[in-house]
Parts: C-alpha cells; sequence; structure tokens
C-alpha cells in the first residue's frame, strides 16, 4: 500500500448505519465515488466527449452512472421511470447537452450519497419482495435491483478508466 494511503473501502470495515446484507452495496458505490473523484482530477475538460475506438465517452460513463444508480432505486422502490428519468436516460453520451466535468462527478457523487442515505432506511426484511424492470416488467427483487445498480455503477468505472487512460496516453 501507498504511504497515506488507505485500503479500498470494503476493507475499511462496516459503514455505520446501513443494514449487514447492504453492506457490499455501500462499499461498491462509495469505492465508486472514490474512484471517480481520483481518475478524473486531471483529465482534460477537451477530452470529455471524445470516443476512442468508437466506445462510449468519459461525459457518457459519468451521466451513464449517475442515471443507471437513479432508474435502479427507482425500480427498487416498486416505482415506474418518469418522463425526466426517460429524458435523462435518452441524453446519456449527448455532447449537446453542454455540461462540465466538474457538473457530471458532482452529479455522480450527489447520487451516490442519496442511494447510501437511501440504503440506511431499508429494512432487510424487505430485501427479497418482488419488483419489476422497465416498460417490460421484467422480474427481480429489492436486492437484485441494488446489487445491480453497484455492480453496474462499478463496471462504468472501470470503463471510465480505461477510457481516461487511453485518451490521456492518446493525447
Amino acid at each position: 500500500m501507498k504511504p497515506n494511503s488507505q485500503p479500498e473501502v470494503w476493507l475499511r470495515g462496516k459503514i455505520d448505519d446501513i443494514p449487514e446484507l447492504l453492506q457490499p452495496v455501500a462499499h461498491a458505490l462509495l469505492q465508486a465515488r472514490e474512484d471517480i473523484q481520483k481518475y478524473t482530477n486531471d483529465f482534460s475538460e477537451d477530452l470529455l466527449w471524445h470516443k476512442p475506438a468508437e466506445r462510449a465517452s468519459v461525459g457518457f460513463h459519468l451521466q451513464h452512472i449517475t442515471g443507471v444508480l437513479d432508474r435502479m432505486l427507482t425500480y427498487s422502490e416498486g416505482k415506474m421511470l418518469s418522463e425526466a428519468q426517460f429524458l435523462a436516460l435518452k441524453n446519456e453520451g449527448n455532447p449537446e447537452i453542454q455540461t462540465s466535468l466538474s457538473n457530471l462527478v458532482n452529479n455522480s457523487n450527489e447520487k451516490i450519497a442519496y442511494a447510501i442515505n437511501k440504503l440506511k432506511s431499508i429494512d432487510e426484511s424487505t430485501l427479497t419482495q418482488f419488483r419489476t424492470v422497465g416498460r417490460k416488467e421484467l422480474p427481480s427483487t429489492v436486492i437484485g435491483l441494488l446489487f445491480h445498480a453497484a455492480e453496474h455503477v462499478q463496471r462504468h468505472v472501470g470503463q471510465l478508466l480505461v477510457t481516461i487512460s487511453v485518451l490521456k496516453y492518446r493525447n
């Protein structure tokens, strides 16, 4: 371990007020927040919408991280998506939506903080309750949606790191 660095979030112990079964979800989301901050710290705003090898841009990944977390939390509450959420989904990755890197990072930080607060209010006895996903109402559960939110966010953080690395190396 590097001097003055901490272990990954999951190795720092229990997060206060988070139900035991949701600790891994909270750990993954908090790790994502730290990694997003670290990876975007010295990233050039000029490269925000570049798509190396025609893959998703850094801007897309940041919007999608925020959006997928918002959508999975909505479904976990047994609700359907709002028109505003559908519009946000449609606009993920759209460079025409003028926003800055710092705004996208702040949005992801705020949504992760919101998710952590939501986790604190979940009764573990509800985790296996049936929920549906999307217009097709595909089957899931509260814990399935929360786990998917965390792993999907982590997946895009990994893609974010690769995209940033490629763009920095190339430029």
